[in-house]
């Protein structure tokens, strides 16, 4: 089976952990996506990111973030915005504001993937890749 939306199938993966009360996650990774979980921890929405590798495969465990007083996720909602069939660009002016700023937007840039307040900072736009709230 070929994975043609990598991002896509990482996404759905978290989304599907956090909405059956899993406290950690497994899964195939790469350079984007480990980047990706990092920008999530930077953030807040997940406990611990841990890349590893068995043989010649690389993988990355995400404990995921659970609120106090409760099993309610930190990560209440994750969509994928820029699709293979339809690329989503945009300026550093036009960076979305996720639930007006409690959320992030998580954008591909040429100074690397970087948060959306990162983004404006850098005065850089690009793709952006999915929102977390």
């Amino acid at each position: 089976m070929s994975r043609i939306d990598f991002i896509g199938d990482y996404i759905t993966a978290i989304r599907n952990a956090t909405r059956a009360g899993k406290e950690k996650l497994t899964i195939p990774s790469s350079i984007l996506t480990v980047r990706i979980a990092e920008i999530l921890k930077e953030e807040g929405f997940i406990e611990n990111v841990k890349p590893f590798s068995e043989g010649n495969k690389n993988f990355v465990r995400i404990h995921l973030k659970f609120l106090p007083g409760g099993k309610k996720p930190a990560i209440q909602g994750l969509k994928r915005i820029s699709k293979p069939g339809l690329r989503h660009y945009v300026g550093y002016q036009k960076i979305p504001k996720v639930l007006g700023g409690l959320g992030i937007a998580i954008l591909s840039t040429p100074k690397g993937v970087v948060s959306d307040r990162q983004a404006r900072e850098l005065k850089v736009g690009g793709e952006v890749l999915c929102t977390v709230w």
